[in-house]
């Protein structure tokens, strides 16, 4: 089933806040299985998945510091937000059917692996979901800054970005009701126009690498599969 997706192995990003459904703090299990029951899914029609997931449903580093706190510290309590959410997803996506692998940049054995490249890369070609965890290891960087290096170093085809909304808009749809909507918009439109799809950092690696960053809404259920056809709606950036 292979030839049916456009995108075969992909990074895919999930914003901690999808993680809390209706809720205004934590997980969700409804929506958490039901994520997990989409990733099943992509992965039985072929797709190679690497998966990250933010931590701002239990903690912000940049809220935190912006608090207060010192921002290397709260950065650090932010990746091991980030952690707790993989773990949950790692069990959700067992009770799915799914083989899945935690790695994590910042070492703890007696939880989940340690990231290695070269181990992550084994996993996906046999078939497991990689959990990318603790974004980058290192304070100042975001999830997304994470998640596009890992997608560069595993080669993959696209960037999926699983997002509240269903597209990249010229400001934020939820306050402005004339945002208007992007098919398709390149990196330099992102930077340039300030369009907070991600932070530069991330949106840079990506163009440096010629990969596909496609945005769409991960509430609107069975898009994942879709995004992976190439179908559905969504938003792409590319050169």
């Amino acid at each position: 089933m292979t030839d049916q997706l456009k995108y075969k192995r992909v990074l895919f990003k999930v914003s901690g806040e999808a993680l809390m459904g209706d809720g205004e703090f934590g997980i969700d299990i409804p929506t958490l299985d039901r994520i997990a029951g989409e990733i099943a899914e992509a992965q039985k029609a072929g797709a190679e998945i690497g998966l990250v997931i933010g931590g701002g449903n239990i903690f912000r580093g940049v809220a935190g510091a912006a608090s207060g706190m010192d921002r290397g510290q709260a950065d650090y309590m932010g990746m091991l937000a980030t952690v707790m959410n993989a773990l949950a997803m790692d069990g959700a996506l067992t009770k799915a059917g799914v083989e899945a692998r935690v790695m994590s940049a910042l070492s703890m054995p007696q939880v989940c692996e340690p990231y290695s490249r070269g181990r992550a890369l084994k996993h996906l070609e046999k078939g497991r979901v990689v959990l990318f965890a603790a974004g980058t290891g290192s304070p100042f960087f975001t999830t997304d800054s994470g998640a596009a290096l890992r997608a560069c170093e595993m080669n993959c085809d696209a960037f999926l970005k699983g997002t509240s909304v269903d597209g990249v808009y010229s400001s934020d749809p939820k306050t402005d009701k004339n945002a208007t909507r992007y098919e398709e918009v390149t990196y330099t439109e992102v930077l340039t126009k300030n369009l907070r799809v991600m932070d530069a950092a991330a949106i840079t690696l990506a163009r440096d690498a010629q990969i596909p960053v496609i945005v769409f809404s991960i509430r609107n259920e069975g898009a994942l599969l879709e995004v992976l056809k190439g179908k559905g709606r969504f938003t792409k950036v590319v050169t």
